[in-house]
């Protein structure tokens, strides 16, 4: 087998590391944005620490010259940052609305009981126990 022949099929196998490191890329965006939208910063460094593994491996379609995986890898965390911050204040929004809290039984003014006796003594509530 030539030289030519070896490269061509190096070239397609480095093209599906690369697509695959482009989608794994591109789900580590994903976690970012709703770790940060959420605002746990240790969920998005992790994510972001994955995304730089995964996007080297995106750059290995460029010996197949396709270079559009890395820069749909590079892309994706971009978009991924500017779209958490601007999340953020939307869900802290949505934490600081008040919430309704259900009526209480309980509040609601007692009717009277009537006196009733029992073991000859007279009683009308909880509040005749001492």
């Amino acid at each position: 087998m030539s030289t030519i022949g070896v490269v061509r099929d190096l070239a397609e196998v480095f093209l599906w590391i690369g697509l695959a490191g482009a989608g794994l890329a591109l789900m580590c965006a994903i976690v970012v944005v709703v770790a940060l939208a959420v605002g746990a910063p240790g969920v998005a460094g992790g994510a972001a620490a994955v995304w730089i593994g995964a996007a080297m491996l995106s750059l290995t379609s460029g010996f197949s010259g396709q270079w559009i995986p890395a820069l749909v890898a590079a892309g994706g965390l971009v978009a991924a940052l500017l779209l958490g911050a601007f999340a953020r204040p939307v869900v802290r929004r949505f934490e600081a609305r008040p919430k309704s809290e259900p009526v209480a039984a309980a509040a609601a003014p007692a009717a009277p009981t009537a006196p009733r006796r029992i073991g000859g003594v007279r009683t009308v509530g909880p509040e005749s126990i001492r």
